[in-house]
Order: structure tokens, then C-alpha cells, then sequence
């Protein structure tokens, strides 16, 4: 063996030898590991929980709480990060460790969504738990009267997020817990009943449609449109703003898989269609963020235009490719060049897109701050993303390789996998376990956003401890694997 070869065998061993001490050293015991998991846990649950729901974040005294708005502590948030997105993380740290205390805090959560269940079928952004608040609302489990709010939401992937939470439940309870079965079962229906007859969801509904009033055609450009804001009751429109579209077709592929029914994977198909048909003709064959019943790009809010959206259109794509991950129909990826070809000769000279172009022009479009339509970009809303990045190059590369690989049926992957245990886990974990406090939160810097005279300066977030359980559940899956 040469010199150069010893040294670099010698120069490796010191390498494993240095990790394998960084690992024995960062690794906390698992005993802490789970008494800090069960810390946090009670401290959620007992503290800042709401009948088992949660909100977006906290100040860290717990005394102000907001999710998309100030909140009191009667209610709780549905959009994510609020019930939905808890309650999954403490079903996946389940299925990780086995641990009891979790899958009894997951299924709280969902009880928490059934009671925000809607007559329409779906729930709104919140849910509210006290008699006054509960008065406004028409929820299922309540005595029913009329005049009530009853609005499914789509918007956000509020609804959606909120019964993939009851699917997954579902399935882990064996199908055998009939709140969560009952629930699961009728907003999923409400959802079939509230597809349009060319494969779209509205943003809103109370009813399902009539089908009469919404005629199945491809998109096209409105003659004209207004540059002023007129207003328009916009709920019903074929909507993929904020990717509800996406969203759908990933809850139907779900529910689809949950209870091996077809209706719902053709649901999901028939979205799939209906984006193929509103793919905009040449000169700009992407897509609009939403549409009137002509199929034409419609003003909603007064910072959205009829125009086409650079942002939404790349949700558009990376949709169209779970479809053909889920189908093998190729039909679905053989509009995705056209549109790539136009979205990456728009991109903005620092390689961004525009949220909104004009249409047939292709202008990038803005507003002022005093809402006013506009070709430039240096008196712009900071509410809101007029400007946003490209991913078009690793959808351009996905697409390629999806288009080159023979197509698979997909797996059906129930059960969580479990990693490996590495030095940078452990690293996490020890780092986690320092930063807790005394009653089991992570606090950290923040705002409140909605809390305008609020001095806050840390805060207690419910992404984070929601990424957090996971984390130190990882850690004890891995710990167990290794034994």
C-alpha cells in the first residue's frame, strides 16, 4: 500500500472515529428523551389546547393568542398550522413511538374538527367552543337551526387538511371509532356533491351546485376586463388560488387510497381534466388563479386580477405530475412543456416570476399601495407576494424523469419509515431538550402579527411544536431500531 493510500485510510478512520464521538456525545439518553416528549405533550394539551384544537401561535404567557386574526380562548384555528397540522404531528410521533399519550392527544384534535363539522359538510377557518360563538355557526353536532353561517371553506386548505387529519385517524382506529368514521365520511361526500360538472371546486360553498349554470369548455381570454375592481362575488369561481385545486386532488388521492373506493379517485381524475382545460391558449398557456363559469380569467380580491399566475402555475404542474404518479395517464404531463416553455421565458430579470401576468401582453403586473393596477413594481403591498420565486427548473427536471421511467402503480405506504439514528439527529434532540423550559414549551423570538399594540417579543408557535414532537419522536424510533 503506497503512502498516499495509508494517508487517506488514515485520514478516513480519524473521520469515522471523530463522528462516532460526536454521536456518543450528543446522544441524550432515551429516558430524557421521552420524559421531554411527554413534558411537552401535557404542557399542549393542558396549557395551550382549546376542547383539543389549537391556533397558529401565542405570546408565551398564553395570555394573547391569534391564528389568521386575534383570537380568544374559546376558539381554535382549522387552516394550517393550526388543529389539522397538530394533530397530524402527533399522530405520525404515534406511529413512530407507540406511545399512547399521543395517539389519545391526535384523536382529541379530531374531535375537536368534528365538533367544527358544518351542515355544508366541511369547516370554516375556526372553530369556536363557547354558546355565543357556537349561535353563529351551523355545526352538525349542534341543534340545527336556520340562518347560521354555513360556508364550507376551501380556501387554504382548510377543509381539506381538516378531513385528511380524519381520514388518517380513520384508518388508524380501524375504521371502528364512529364519531371520526361518521365525520370523515360525510365531509367527504359533501366535497363529491360540491365538484363541478367540468372537475372544479369553488373557493366557498354552502349547496352544492347547479350544473346548469356551470357548462363544461376550455378557457379562453375575456374580450375585455376591467382595470377597476368590480366587486365580484368571486366564491364560486373555478378556483386554484392558494393551490385549493391541488389540495382537493391530494385529499381525494387520500381518501381514495383510505377506503379503496374509485368515486373518489375518479374525482380527483376529473380535477385533473379540468386543468387541462384551463390551461390558457397561446400566447400564454399556463394558468389563471381563478375563473369565471366562461371558463375566463375573473377578478377576486382587489390585488387579483384576470391575469395569468406565475405562482399558482407551478402548483398547477407539480399537481399534474401526482396525477400521473397516481394514474400512469400521460395525459396529464403532456401539456407541462408548453407551459414550462412560456413560465421560464417570463421569468423577471432576477430569475423570479411575477405572481400576475397581463393577459396577451404577458406585462407583470403590480399594485400600489392605494390598490391601483399598475406596470411597476416599486409601490407594492407587503401583504402579499406580488413577486415569487422560480421552482421551474426542478419541475422542468422532475418532469423529465417522470417522462423517461417506466410508469408503476403506486405503493400503498401506511406505516411511516423509520431513520436511521445520525449524529445530526441526535444533535437536534439534545438541542430541543435544552431549549424546553420548565412547563414544556419552546419559546422563542416572534410577534404576534395580529395583535396590533402588542409588545411581545417571543412566542410560542405551533409549527414549531409540531416539527419539534416529531423530531424527538424520530430520535426514539431510531434508538429502539438500534437496540
Amino acid at each position: 500500500m503506497n503512502g498516499s493510500r495509508l494517508f487517506t485510510l488514515g485520514l478516513l478512520l480519524i473521520v469515522i472515529a471523530g463522528f462516532q464521538e460526536v454521536n456518543a456525545n450528543d446522544a441524550p439518553r432515551t429516558s430524557d428523551v421521552q420524559n421531554a416528549l411527554h413534558k411537552a405533550i401535557g404542557f399542549f394539551l393542558n396549557d395551550v389546547s382549546t376542547e383539543g384544537g389549537y391556533l397558529w401561535q401565542y405570546s408565551a404567557d398564553l395570555s394573547l393568542r391569534e391564528g389568521e386574526g386575534v383570537a380568544d380562548a374559546h376558539t381554535v384555528w382549522v387552516q394550517p398550522p393550526g388543529t389539522p397540522s397538530v394533530g397530524q404531528a402527533y399522530l405520525e410521533a404515534y406511529q413512530l413511538t407507540g406511545d399512547p399519550a399521543l395517539l389519545d392527544a391526535a384523536k382529541q384534535a379530531a374531535y375537536a374538527l368534528v365538533r367544527g363539522q358544518l351542515r355544508s359538510g366541511g369547516l370554516a377557518y375556526q372553530i369556536h367552543f363557547d354558546a355565543k360563538g357556537r349561535r353563529r355557526y351551523a355545526y352538525r353536532v349542534d341543534q340545527d337551526e336556520s340562518g347560521r353561517r354555513n360556508t364550507t371553506t376551501l380556501d387554504d386548505n382548510t377543509t381539506q387538511s381538516a378531513l385528511r387529519l380524519l381520514m388518517r385517524m380513520d384508518r388508524q382506529l380501524k375504521f371502528q371509532n364512529s364519531k371520526i368514521h361518521e365525520a370523515a365520511q360525510f365531509g367527504l361526500a359533501s366535497l363529491l356533491d360540491a365538484q363541478y360538472p367540468n372537475g372544479a371546486w369553488p373557493q366557498r360553498y354552502t349547496e352544492p351546485p347547479d350544473p346548469a349554470g356551470f357548462p363544461v369548455m376550455s378557457a379562453s381570454y375575456p374580450k375585455v376586463w376591467s382595470r377597476k375592481y368590480p366587486k365580484p362575488r368571486y366564491s364560486s369561481y373555478y378556483t386554484f388560488n392558494d393551490n385549493t385545486i391541488a389540495d382537493m386532488i391530494t385529499t381525494m388521492l387520500q381518501a381514495a387510497s383510505t377506503y379503496d373506493s374509485k368515486r373518489y379517485q375518479a374525482a380527483a381524475e376529473k380535477a385533473g381534466d379540468f386543468i387541462l382545460l384551463a390551461q390558457m391558449p397561446d400566447p400564454q398557456p399556463a394558468w389563471a388563479q381563478q375563473y369565471d363559469s366562461e371558463m375566463q380569467p375573473a377578478w377576486a380580491r382587489r390585488f387579483e386580477p384576470p391575469a395569468i399566475t406565475g405562482g399558482e402555475s407551478q402548483g398547477v404542474l407539480r399537481v399534474l405530475m401526482t396525477l400521473y404518479r397516481a394514474t400512469g395517464k400521460k395525459k396529464y404531463i403532456q401539456s407541462i412543456p408548453r407551459a414550462l416553455t412560456y413560465l421560464k421565458r417570463s421569468r423577471l430579470p432576477d430569475g423570479q416570476l411575477a405572481r400576475f401576468y397581463e393577459l396577451k401582453t404577458n406585462r407583470p403586473l403590480y399594485f400600489t399601495r392605494q390598490y391601483e393596477l399598475t406596470y411597476e413594481s416599486n409601490d407594492m403591498p407587503t401583504h402579499y407576494a406580488f413577486i415569487v420565486g422560480s421552482g421551474l427548473d426542478r419541475i422542468e427536471k422532475t418532469y423529465h424523469q417522470l417522462a423517461r421511467t417506466t410508469w408503476k402503480p403506486p405503493k400503498d405506504r401506511t406505516e411511516l419509515s423509520i431513520g436511521r439514528m445520525t449524529s445530526r439527529l441526535a444533535q437536534q434532540t439534545r438541542t430541543l431538550i435544552d431549549r424546553m423550559d420548565d412547563r414544556g414549551a419552546w419559546v422563542e423570538p416572534g410577534k404576534l402579527k395580529y395583535h396590533k399594540n402588542a409588545t411581545t417579543t417571543t412566542v410560542i408557535r405551533c409549527s414549531t411544536f409540531a416539527k419539534n414532537i416529531v423530531t424527538l419522536s424520530r430520535y426514539l424510533a431510531a434508538s429502539k431500531a438500534t437496540e
